[in-house]
C-alpha cells in the first residue's frame, strides 16, 4: 500500500511540475495552505475527497484503471504527450516558413481542420 500511495503522490508531483505550478500555487487552486499541501506531497496520506480537490486543482481526473488496461492508457499517455512537445516546433518551423502575405489564411484554423 505505501508504494501505492508513494507513486500517487509522485504523478501529483509530476503534474504539478509539469504545469508550471509551485506548491504555494495549490492554495489558490484547492484552498489548502502551502505548508499542507508540501506535507501532503511529500508524506501525505490524503483522503478521497481530498485527492479529488487536487486532481481538480491540476486539470486532472482520478480514475481506476485494471491492472491489464494500465500498459495501453501508459501507452496513450506516452504518445500524446510526445505529439504535444512535436506539434509546436512543426507550427513555429511553418510560419517561418511561409509569410502572411504568401499565406493570408494562416493561424486561422488548427492543422488538424
Amino acid at each position: 500500500m505505501f508504494t501505492t500511495m508513494n507513486s500517487l503522490l509522485q504523478q501529483i508531483k509530476k503534474r504539478r511540475i509539469d504545469q508550471n505550478l509551485k506548491q504555494k500555487d495549490m492554495m489558490l487552486r484547492i484552498g489548502i495552505s502551502r505548508q499542507q499541501y508540501q506535507r501532503l506531497e511529500s508524506r501525505g496520506n490524503p483522503r478521497l475527497d481530498t485527492l479529488e480537490l487536487i486532481a481538480k486543482g491540476l486539470n486532472s481526473e482520478l480514475m481506476l484503471i485494471p491492472k491489464e488496461k494500465l500498459s495501453e492508457v501508459h501507452a496513450v499517455l506516452e504518445r500524446d504527450t510526445s505529439e504535444l512537445k512535436n506539434k509546436p516546433a512543426k507550427r513555429s518551423q511553418d510560419k517561418e516558413n511561409r509569410s502572411l502575405s504568401e499565406d493570408p489564411w494562416q493561424d486561422l484554423l488548427d492543422d488538424d481542420q
